[in-house]
């Protein structure tokens, strides 16, 4: 990613397109060739891009704009503060995602086309443009819940030669087929593979001064190929258009950790317990139960990135905001 400078749902929706956005009408012609990339490391951690169509997160959003604008993002574009893009640490690019402000029901739709953020586990970097149409760009951050829709960006994927690429180095199967159980948020990576199974050594990240350049995965197994309708389908088109979804109360968290064995998780708890409220909490994902051990509830971002550095700092590179 172009590292970031931060500025430290059942009812119907309404729809209203915002006078004066950018027209970021997506073409195949003008979208680089499909990205995912190998494992990477940032400051210690490691991140393991995956295709997910199914992915569905909540987090603090930040974002990045003039000091940024016209370099290159990490599929090789020119970042453009005005567009409707976004920053995500392990999405294909390009996915397209809905971005779900919680805290005023504000929803856009933006493609990925960067990597990061890294600072404070930020969930996503969206655009000065993105932040403008959310509703945040003064505060710099907000309380979000990021999703993949999924049809458009298979449509997007295949559109620029796509391929569906390994996760950690193994083929993703292919349509129909089993899909490999995928831990809860916050998940240590070795613990999201199945019972003997081991995770391939991660490869260093390549990065210049600015940009965050993982590599193309060499393993490759094709997108399910669209029919004659989905073949002659267009681009989606971002334009700009904001949806108002229901606001809801919601409440931030550290998770430390998610535990297959509820004795490491109690054992973590232990730990952690001077620095404040811990708890363990049960998350069925397949067949398999994850403990996660969790602190808080935590009322402002600026208190949660505090208690994430201390979380961090007694040797929990994975713990991450969450917001529920």
């Amino acid at each position: 990613m172009i590292l970031v400078a931060l500025c430290l749902a059942g009812c119907a929706e309404t729809t209203l397109v915002t006078n004066g956005s950018k027209l970021a009408t997506e073409d195949s012609n003008t979208i680089p060739p499909y990205k995912l990339g190998k494992p990477y490391q940032i400051e210690g951690a490691w991140y393991y891009p995956k295709v997910d169509y199914d992915y569905s997160e909540t987090g603090i959003a930040s974002w990045y704009g003039p000091d940024f604008h016209g370099k290159s993002t990490a599929n090789g574009e020119i970042f453009d503060q005005n567009a409707l893009t976004a920053a995500h640490k392990t999405l294909p690019m390009p996915t397209i995602v809905r971005v779900t402000n919680l805290e005023n029901g504000r929803s856009i739709e933006v493609r990925i086309n960067d990597r990061g953020p890294f600072k404070n586990n930020r969930v996503i970097d969206l655009t000065r443009r993105g932040a403008q149409l959310l509703g945040f760009e003064g505060q710099g951050t907000a309380r979000v819940k990021v999703q993949v829709m999924k049809e458009d960006s298979i449509l997007l994927a295949n559109k620029v030669g796509g391929a569906q690429l390994a996760y950690a180095g193994e083929p993703e199967p292919l349509a129909g087929g089993p899909k490999p159980q995928a831990a809860p948020a916050g998940t240590v990576v070795t613990q999201k593979l199945p019972p003997g199974q081991s995770a391939p050594a991660p490869a260093p990240a390549q990065t210049s001064a600015s940009t965050v350049q993982p590599q193309a995965s060499s393993s490759v197994v094709g997108l399910p190929k669209p029919s004659a309708q989905q073949a002659a389908a267009t681009i989606p088109s971002l334009n700009g258009s904001v949806s108002y979804q229901p606001v809801k109360p919601t409440h931030i968290f550290i998770q430390a950790g998610a535990f297959l064995q509820q004795s490491n998780a109690l054992k973590l708890t232990q730990q952690l317990a001077s620095l404040g409220q811990t708890r363990v909490t049960q998350a069925r994902v397949g067949t398999q139960t994850f403990y996660r051990v969790r602190l808080g509830p935590i009322s402002k971002i600026e208190d949660a990135d505090t208690l994430l550095q201390q979380v961090i700092g007694t040797g929990q590179p994975d713990a991450r905001i969450v917001v529920e």
